[in-house]
């Protein structure tokens, strides 16, 4: 049976750490990869935008923005959106 050092367990904390690190920025590199093709993800949209999840589906349930699903996740036009939220301003 092998002993565990401290020394053992800082090498642990420190690859942990790199990984969540890697984890995250995979993560943020698939959301710009997303909306440089003009499509968002709901989760993105409701954050950038500080609305609700119902304010979302009504803009699409009322035809406002167009909108794709592809395995049960709703993608928004990026540009739909800018246009409505111009509009909304003027």
């Amino acid at each position: 049976m092998e002993t565990i050092t401290r020394n053992d367990l800082e090498i642990l904390r420190s690859q942990i750490i790199t990984d969540i690190g890697s984890l995250i920025e995979s993560k943020l590199t698939d959301s710009r990869d997303s909306e440089q093709f003009g499509w968002m993800r709901s989760k993105e949209i409701r954050k950038k935008l500080n609305i609700s999840a119902s304010t979302l589906q009504n803009l699409r349930i009322t035809g406002k923005i167009r909108f794709k699903k592809v395995l049960g996740s709703y993608y928004y036009n990026k540009e739909d959106l800018q246009h409505l939220f111009d509009d909304a301003a003027e």
